[in-house]
């Protein structure tokens, strides 16, 4: 039996994520994505405003020397049981910096 569980990206897109201890760590800005097979899995997840940034292009932020200042999630590490409300599954030390 296949787990896999569908979430509509629209519905995470800008959504404040919440730390183990209720703290905001910042909103899901852009989402990280592998093909596998003829589809594509979520991989991970830019929290903050280095996912704004990745948006922007990287030429753009270069040009106007703007720098990261968020995290980036491994699909593992957000509960994304009640889209609404995504929380962390870890530590918030254990997201990669950007």
């Amino acid at each position: 039996m296949n787990a896999t569980r569908e979430i509509h990206l629209d519905r995470l897109l800008g959504r404040e994520v919440l730390g183990r201890n209720g703290r905001r760590i910042g909103r899901i800005e852009e989402f990280h994505a592998e093909r596998r097979g003829a589809g594509c899995v979520i991989v991970g997840f830019a929290i903050g405003v280095a996912g704004l940034l990745e948006r922007m292009n990287l030429g753009l932020r270069m040009i106007l020397g703007l720098r990261g200042g968020g995290y980036v999630a491994r699909w593992d590490q957000l509960d994304l049981s009640d889209p609404e409300r995504p929380r962390l599954t870890c530590p918030v030390e254990e997201l990669q910096k950007t």
